[in-house]
């Protein structure tokens, strides 16, 4: 076994003999199983980390399009899949609403594979009674619904920018200074960007409205969120390539944005819902 093998089985080890948070109800989305930017072992600590009733994969668990391109699916990758299966073997409620990345898995709509529920989109009811409609959130991106090539051309460009932020991290992490994202500085400071996202979290809110539901989960754009808008509940779980979070239901119903490093590190979630909006300052680095 190599050097680097043995030091993660041992961080995994440690990380599986931690107290085990639990909550009633996890989401997770945009892993992006199959590419090298995906932090596969942090999401296995997570999960080795959390129990829950429900367990929502809210679409681009697995990336077919860079899968397409270059096959990367190493052991860790492995490992994630069988401890998902393995959580509703033993009695979680696993459901899987597939995203653009892993759309193939959308011809199997309706049906249950090894214990895991397949859904287009579905409406979670809370502990609190409020009705949240839980999707992906990809057809309601106007790139992906008017011009998929660009978002397949967005997608490479996004690919090259973790690979810097990579080199540029391991450098930032030897002269001791925090993770810094250059994804997420360029969507908070470019103004098509900001107004791309802002569009697309009012679609979401405005969709939940004429369903006539309390609020809205989705994923897809990497941006971790809890905020009301205009009286409809907005919340995106984020994803496992940077932010490393998830969205959490306690017993008593109240919603929360936690982390790896909250769960895993501290093993308690730092982020929640305070009112109408939640700091995720924090998480965007």
């Amino acid at each position: 076994m190599k050097p680097a093998e043995q030091f993660l089985n041992k961080k995994l080890h440690k990380a599986a003999k931690k107290e085990v948070t639990r909550f009633k109800t996890i989401w997770i989305s945009d892993l992006h199983l199959g590419t090298s930017g995906c932090q596969a072992a942090k999401l296995l600590e997570f999960l080795r980390a959390t129990e829950s009733e429900t367990l929502y994969l809210v679409g681009d668990i697995i990336d077919g399009w860079q899968l397409k391109r270059r096959w990367y699916w190493d052991q860790t990758h492995n490992n994630v899949v069988q401890t998902v299966l393995k959580k509703a073997k033993k009695g979680t409620n696993v459901i899987f609403v597939p995203g653009n990345h892993d759309e193939s898995v959308r011809q199997f709509i309706d049906l249950n594979f090894g214990g895991i529920q397949i859904r287009d989109e579905l409406v979670h009811t809370t502990a609190e009674g409020k009705r949240l409609l839980v999707l992906h959130g990809d057809r309601f991106d106007g790139v992906i619904a008017c011009a998929k090539w660009l978002a397949y051309v967005g997608d490479n460009l996004y690919t090259v920018i973790l690979k810097f932020n990579q080199v540029f991290n391991n450098w930032r992490a030897r002269a001791g200074l925090p993770y810094w994202s250059l994804s997420q500085y360029l969507k908070l400071k470019v103004k098509n960007a900001v107004s791309y996202i802002t569009q697309f979290e009012d679609a979401l809110a405005e969709e939940a409205r004429r369903k006539g539901l309390d609020g809205v989960i989705c994923g897809h754009i990497h941006k971790p969120e809890i905020r009301d808008i205009n009286g409809i509940l907005y919340c995106n779980d984020g994803d496992w390539v940077e932010s490393l979070s998830a969205l959490v239901e306690e017993p008593d119903g109240k919603l929360r944005l936690v982390t790896w490093h909250d769960v895993v590190q501290h093993g308690h979630p730092v982020f929640e819902q305070t009112g109408v909006e939640t700091d995720v300052a924090a998480i965007a680095g």
